[in-house]
């Protein structure tokens, strides 16, 4: 026989992989030896491994042999996740690419294609630990949309909602109105953002033709405004304490409030408070007890609730209040604003602080056993 002078690892490492296989050296069942068992945490279907991926499951590996050198039982659990929101985004840029538009799906339609991405990379995704010969019993591998693997997802759910651990509430978050869905901070990225700064009027209720000038980067969300906020001790605006002013374009009546919240020194040292669509205003809104206008609706277009430009997309509208505040005397300024502005990391989209209905885990309760024990 001849031998190479090149040692081929590729058949060598398929003939020995193949051979371990065969032998069913990966697979566990339990027994009277010590277990020892590692669930991969794992890889999103969203596309294929990385060198991340690689250290982790290398480490993996060396742990899950070692143990069995040392007569354990060792099982290491395969599996891949779904992703669900990032999946999402990356069939919708399949979808396009065949020039079909998401919207034109039944869920039943979409849900096929979503299966058909699955398919693909959590296939490649296999390939590829087989490839880098991890020791996995690959007759447990899992995806995190199985029947059973749901199930069981959902019965912890209901059980942690009986016990109080988790609860719903209606709380400010970060909303991606491309993809419609919460983003933690984490995945919003904050980027440095060319802007204007646009000073407005807003007419006093007051005798005489009196203005209060507010300045502020998101005029389309004058619609939402419930409250103008001046600092306690600004002597510029002491005499307007307890009075009232208008929402321009739409007349709204709103009253002036004060906290020392606000900072004198920037911009005119007034606020206008949105408590729809800012945390720090939402907060100042419960504070004070002021109405909450949402005036978006879950893809960045305006609603009904804005009274003007309704089905107008945020960015759009933007463009048409500036030009229509301008021509109605109630824009005196604009300049050039340099500021971080978060975008969404998975869609690139602008994100939107929203008000939402979500699923909360009380944190102080769920530690509770774990601190007590360490503390014990």
């Amino acid at each position: 026989m001849e031998l190479s002078k090149n040692f081929d690892h590729s058949t060598a490492e398929q003939k020995w992989y193949q051979h371990w296989l065969d032998k069913n050296y990966f697979h566990s069942e339990p027994d009277s030896r010590e277990p020892y068992t590692v669930v991969i945490p794992p890889p999103n279907v969203t596309g294929v491994l990385h060198m991340g991926h690689c250290l982790n499951n290398t480490i993996q590996d060396i742990l899950v042999r070692r143990a069995r050198m040392l007569g354990k039982n060792a099982c290491w659990v395969p599996g891949t996740d779904h992703a669900s929101i990032a999946t999402e985004a990356k069939v919708v840029q399949m979808l396009r690419e065949r020039g079909i538009a998401k919207s034109s799906l039944s869920r039943e339609d979409f849900l096929k294609y979503a299966w058909e991405w699955k398919e693909k990379y959590g296939g490649i995704i296999l390939q590829q630990l087989k490839k880098m010969g991890c020791s996995l019993d690959w007759e447990r591998t899992s995806f995190t949309m199985n029947p059973d693997y749901y199930e069981s997802v959902i019965n912890v759910f209901i059980d942690l909602y009986n016990k109080g651990f988790i609860y719903r509430g209606k709380r400010m978050i970060n909303w991606d109105v491309k993809a419609k869905t919460a983003l933690s901070d984490e995945e919003v990225i904050r980027k440095e953002t060319q802007q204007k700064l646009y000073h407005l009027q807003y007419k006093l209720d007051v005798p005489g033709d009196e203005y209060i000038v507010i300045a502020t980067v998101r005029p389309e969300t004058i619609m939402g405004d419930t409250a103008i906020c001046v600092h306690p001790d600004d002597e510029r605006y002491k005499y307007l304490h307890g009075k009232f002013a208008f929402v321009p374009l739409i007349n709204r009546r709103i009253p002036i409030i004060t906290d020392e919240y606000v900072t004198m020194e920037f911009g005119t040292g007034a606020l206008k408070v949105t408590p729809a669509h800012d945390l720090n205003d939402n907060q100042l809104g419960q504070k004070h007890n002021l109405e909450v206008i949402d005036i978006f609706n879950e893809d960045g277009t305006l609603n009904a609730e804005a009274q003007i430009y309704v089905g107008e997309d945020r960015f759009e509208a933007r463009k048409k209040i500036a030009k229509e505040l301008e021509e109605k005397g109630f824009l005196i300024k604009t300049e050039d604003y340099t500021s971080e502005v978060g975008y969404s990391e998975r869609t690139d989209a602008v994100v939107e602080p929203r008000l939402s209905l979500q699923w909360w885990v009380d944190m102080k309760k769920i530690s509770g056993p774990a601190l007590a024990s360490r503390n014990g």
